[in-house]
């Protein structure tokens, strides 16, 4: 069975709305005919009123009725009134008539009997009645005079005159037609723009319930219906838009728990292969101790002496593993105070010499008194304190700086730098990953284990810093990072 073909929206809604208007512009010209029909009767029957009543005004001034008639005859010659029958009784007797005689007995009951249709209207006078007799409408009045002596009955045949005089002109239907065709057109066009919301809307709803494409240049029109519309389509295009960016923040979540699973994953390795050097070779030269009893004190006491610095190695790298792991995971239990750069800078100066933390490089410094930045005291110990042991170790130079070079409303600014030989161009962008090394071999103989600069970033991260590294021009690596100010909320 084929699918029933539906009504046009805009037809639906012009069909019952032009029914409503055909009916009450049917209702009032009916209305407005009926009533002017009546009225220009009425106008008509005041007429022959006036006949009468000049008739009976001769008829009390004594004048010849019969010449008066005569007058009467020839004024309405040639106007609606020609061919009026006027019959006067005196006494019940017929003594003047103008056209054929009106029978004197003729009574309502009688007009009724012989009419087909007609028309009763009540005066004070008598009566009129408007009749068809033998095919002819008549207009009838009979009056008597206040003595009772004089009865005058008058009739008038309904001809083309009489026709035009109490019809309605042609022009009243032109205008009322008019009307209702302008009124049908309004309501067409109100019904189109109506429909043409509706038919976009619709539109747009099978669109993005078939999941095909929903435009953004519907036009709707500028009514209440329109801004619903487009409010819909705002909501529509605005919730696709929230479902976009959950799914592409999705997609950068799952990312970033893929990247820091294979990061962690990684870790495990290098951690487990870091592990496993010093640990092996501490066992080889406890295992050369153990089988050989007599074995020298001199060689023992080598073997012992790398077996602790091999055990300082591992204790470093444990250290050093718990430091990262404390940053990366519980960066956000993190205590944070005012912390003063120039008293920390100056306190780990004062102590190089006693650790040899910068071996026989010349550390320098130039930071303002009143340095106060938001951060924790350990961690930006820790910080310095890896910066320098890591151009000691691996830059080759003699001197280390460390300058406050600007700041602005939220920062301060500070370079890191020395003297030393830097490293190669393709080496700066992996200085910051964890175990990453320049030179293998040189790095594990001076005794690092590949998270000094990694552990240097992760704190700057974790305070809502900044850092970046590169070349000098003259020589030597330079570190740019920021460290917040800190502001008394008090």
């Amino acid at each position: 069975m084929g699918l029933k073909r539906r009504i046009n929206y805009q037809w639906r809604l012009f069909l019952p709305i032009a029914t409503a208007l055909c009916i009450v512009f049917g209702a009032i010209i009916f209305y407005q005919y009926k009533r002017e029909a009546n009225y220009r009767a009425q106008v008509f029957n005041t007429e022959i009123d006036l006949i009468d009543s000049r008739i009976l005004d001769a008829y009390r001034q004594d004048v010849n009725l019969r010449t008066f008639l005569s007058f009467i005859q020839q004024f309405f010659q040639g106007s609606m009134f020609e061919g009026v029958r006027v019959s006067v009784y005196t006494d019940d007797r017929l003594t003047y008539s103008l056209g054929t005689p009106i029978p004197l007995d003729m009574t309502d009951v009688d007009i009724r009997k012989r009419s087909a249709t007609y028309s009763n209207i009540e005066g004070s006078d008598g009566e009129r009645l408007v009749r068809r007799e033998e095919d002819k409408l008549y207009f009838f009045s009979k009056v008597k005079s206040d003595d009772g002596k004089v009865t005058v009955c008058t009739a008038m045949p309904y001809s083309d005159n009489v026709h035009d005089a109490i019809d309605i002109d042609m022009r009243v239907w032109l205008v009322i037609l008019s009307a209702l065709a302008v009124t049908l057109i309004i309501a067409y066009l109100s019904t189109r723009i109506l429909s043409r919301n509706v038919v976009l809307l619709r539109e747009f709803a099978y669109n993005a319930a078939s999941g095909g494409k929903v435009r953004e240049d519907y036009e709707f029109p500028r009514n209440e219906l329109g801004d619903i519309s487009r409010e819909i389509l705002k909501f529509y295009h605005d919730r696709n838009k929230s479902l976009e960016t959950i799914k592409r923040e999705r997609r950068i979540s799952i990312h970033a728990i893929e990247e820091k699973a294979k990061i962690s994953r990684q870790m495990t390795n290098n951690i487990n292969h870091e592990i496993k050097t010093p640990v092996g070779i501490i066992r080889g030269y406890l295992e050369s101790i153990l089988g050989d009893p007599e074995m020298d004190d001199q060689t023992r006491t080598r073997f012992l002496e790398r077996m602790m610095t091999n055990v300082e190695r591992l204790t470093s790298l444990l250290n050093d593993v718990s430091t990262m792991t404390r940053l990366e995971n519980g960066a956000d239990m993190i205590a944070v105070e005012s912390v003063n750069m120039h008293d920390l800078v100056y306190q780990i100066e004062y102590d190089l010499p006693a650790n040899n933390l910068a071996g026989k490089m010349e550390f320098q410094f130039d930071i303002p008194l009143d340095c106060e930045v938001t951060g924790n005291y350990s961690l930006l110990n820790g910080m310095v304190c890896g910066l320098i042991k890591n151009s000691a170790l691996y830059s080759g130079g003699t001197e280390i700086h460390l300058n406050m070079i600007s700041e602005n409303e939220r920062f301060y600014v500070f370079s890191f730098y020395d003297n030393g030989n830097g490293v190669g161009e393709e080496h700066i962008p992996h200085l910051f990953e964890r175990f990453y090394r320049v030179d293998n071999g040189r790095s594990r103989k001076m005794g690092g284990t590949g998270l000094g600069l990694p552990i240097v970033k992760s704190t700057i991260d974790s305070l809502g810093g900044t850092i970046s590294v590169h070349n000098r021009s003259k020589g030597g690596l330079e570190y740019i990072f920021t460290l917040p100010k800190y502001v008394d909320k008090d």
